[in-house]
């Protein structure tokens, strides 16, 4: 996944697509759907095509758990790179690009999350 989680490219989808992606705001589902998520919303525009909204639910027990178990805090970095990754493999494979709303599992958060933290992520000066 490229460093960069705020405007990204992703793809090819199974027919060949390159997508644009738009990070556009994360904040806790309890606000918003009653939910204990982090949700992570994304834009998409698939090539020749129109946008769609992607939102990633990322269920905070999970997220404090997998933080805790790999030994680093929980942040909103954290969230946006995990979201990232996932919107990245639905574009790819083109699962669940039919819903809205993908809620990730304790398992899911934990594979992106080690495949995440086995890579040098840049610092800021």
């Amino acid at each position: 996944m490229a460093d960069q989680i705020r405007l990204f490219e992703a793809g090819p989808d199974p027919f060949g697509r390159m997508w644009k992606a738009q990070f556009r705001w994360l904040q806790t589902g309890i606000s918003i759907r009653h939910a204990d998520t982090v949700d992570v919303k994304f834009t998409v525009t698939p090539e020749g095509g129109d946008p769609e909204e992607k939102v990633i639910a990322l269920p905070h027990v999970a997220l404090l758990s997998v933080c805790e178990s790999h030994g680093h805090p929980l942040s909103d970095p954290v969230c946006m790179r995990i979201a990232a990754a996932h919107l990245k493999y639905m574009i790819e494979t083109s699962e669940d690009m039919d819903k809205t709303l993908v809620t990730l599992g304790l398992e899911e958060i934990a594979a992106y999350d080690e495949k995440l933290h086995s890579v040098t992520v840049p610092r800021r000066a």
